[in-house]
């Protein structure tokens, strides 16, 4: 059976465990480690930094909507 390893995501599966940088729509960025994500691109990440500005906050679980992603960095 031939698998196809050029997909977006399966970047994203491959990312499992490690740290991503996400950017959303309203320009927030989001840091952490990616524990799993479905086919609309929603994840759930750990261990989270959110930058607005130069502001940081951290998060020990966030939950990210699909929708609001404007690019992934695995």
């Amino acid at each position: 059976m031939f698998m196809e390893e050029n997909r977006p995501i399966d970047a994203l599966n491959n990312s499992k465990g490690k740290r991503i940088l996400l950017k959303l729509k309203n320009g927030t960025e989001i840091s952490g480690t990616l524990k799993a994500q479905d086919l609309h691109l929603n994840m759930w990440l750990a261990d989270v930094e959110l930058k607005r500005s130069e502001e940081i906050t951290k998060y020990k679980d966030m939950l990210i909507r699909g929708d609001t992603i404007l690019y992934v960095v695995p």
